[in-house]
C-alpha cells in the first residue's frame, strides 16, 4: 500500500476515489471491506448475498465517490450505508424472487459478529466506550437499528411506540455517540 494513501483520512481517500485513484481505492478496501462485509452479513444472514453485496458496496464507491460529501457525515457512515442499502436490495430482490416458493429455512449466523469485529479493532475500543456512555435501552437500539438492520418502523412495532419517537431516541443518541468520540 503506498504510504501516501495509507496516510490519508477515509473522506480523503474517497474523494481519492473520486479520481480514480487506484492506491486509495486499495487502502478504504482493506481498511472497510471486513465491516461492510459483517453489515451486509447481519442483513442478509447469508455468506454469499453479503459477499456480493460488499462487491457492490465497493463498486458503487468506486463509480460514485464524487458522490459524496465529507460536509455532509461521516465517511465511515456513508461506506456503511453503501453496504446496508445494497445488502437490503439483495434481500428485497431475493424475496420478489422466492414469491410462491417455500420459505427459506431460518438458518443461525455463522459468521463473525460484525460489532464484536469492530469493538476489537483499533476504533473501536473508543466507540464501546461511548457505547457504554448511552442508557441500557439506548445503546440497544442503536445496535438494532445499526448492526442488526431493523429500519424504524420495524423498532417502532418492536418496542411498541410511535416511529417519531423512535427516530428521536436514535438522533439523540448517536448526537451523544459523536459528543463522545470528538472528545
Amino acid at each position: 500500500m503506498p504510504a501516501d494513501a495509507a496516510s490519508l483520512n477515509d473522506a480523503d481517500l474517497i474523494l481519492r476515489c473520486a479520481g480514480q485513484d487506484r492506491a486509495a481505492f486499495r487502502t478504504l478496501y482493506a481498511k472497510w471491506s471486513a465491516r461492510l462485509h459483517g453489515v451486509a452479513l447481519r442483513i442478509t444472514r447469508d455468506p454469499a448475498l453479503a459477499a456480493d453485496a460488499t462487491h457492490d458496496a465497493f463498486v458503487q464507491l468506486w463509480q460514485q465517490a464524487a458522490r459524496y460529501d465529507p460536509k455532509l457525515g461521516e465517511a465511515g457512515a456513508w461506506l456503511m450505508s453503501l453496504a446496508r442499502y445494497r445488502a437490503l436490495d439483495l434481500v428485497r430482490r431475493r424475496g420478489r424472487e422466492r414469491l410462491g416458493h417455500e420459505p427459506a429455512q431460518d438458518q443461525a449466523d455463522q459468521g463473525p459478529d460484525p460489532l464484536a469485529s469492530l469493538l476489537a479493532a483499533a476504533d473501536g475500543g473508543a466507540l464501546h466506550r461511548c457505547l457504554e456512555t448511552l442508557q441500557p435501552e439506548r445503546r440497544r437500539l442503536i445496535v438494532l437499528a445499526f448492526v442488526e438492520g431493523y429500519s424504524h418502523s420495524q423498532l417502532a412495532a418492536l418496542l411498541a411506540v410511535p416511529v417519531g419517537t423512535v427516530k428521536s431516541w436514535i438522533r439523540r443518541s448517536l448526537i451523544g455517540l459523536k459528543e463522545c468520540l470528538a472528545s
